[in-house]
């Protein structure tokens, strides 16, 4: 697909663009991307997915903060991007949507040299403004992960890699 074919998303003009970008509805996903369970009432098809390097950082943050729930705010900078919390740090309440849930297996350990599963199944929220959520509703959103410096609170910030919103019209 050419930039070209690109749609611009509508953000504030001291926004990171590169933190949101927009594919046409026709577009096909990135492979091997999981779609996380739906969350909002009445869906039954997810609007969510995360790539494999996105659930590699998030494999990594898991390891070392333990549980974790996402956030997307909307306007500008930090909030144009998916910011990655301890889950509970960043409380949410009734003016957030939870789009979806990420659910991964547990991790695996290394242990005498063999793969060991650990703990029960891993699940993540997805939490979005509903403001935000407005916006972006006509939209399917994939969660991917690339290199940069994660915005303000962020668990990937200091990691080298950075949460990324890419969407496509529904």
């Amino acid at each position: 697909m050419s930039d070209s074919k690109l749609q611009e998303p509508v953000v504030g003009e001291a926004c990171d663009l590169e933190a949101v970008t927009t594919a046409p509805a026709d577009a096909p996903g990135i492979p091997g991307s999981v779609e996380a369970r739906p969350e909002v009432e009445g869906e039954s098809v997810s609007r969510l997915a995360f790539t494999p390097a996105a659930i590699a950082l998030i494999d990594r943050l898991w390891e070392m903060h333990g549980p974790l729930m996402f956030h997307q705010s909307g306007g500008c900078c930090d909030g144009s991007a998916p910011m990655c919390y301890r889950e509970g740090q960043f409380r949410t309440g009734g003016q957030d949507v939870l789009l979806g849930t990420l659910e991964l297996p547990p991790l695996a350990a290394t242990g005498d040299g063999a793969d060991r599963a650990e703990g029960a199944a891993r699940e993540i929220g997805f939490w979005m403004s509903r403001e935000q959520f407005e916006v972006w509703s006509h939209t399917h959103l994939t969660i991917d992960a690339v290199p940069g410096r994660g915005g303000g609170f962020s668990l990937e910030a200091p990691e080298g890699l950075r949460f990324l919103i890419r969407s496509r019209l529904l």
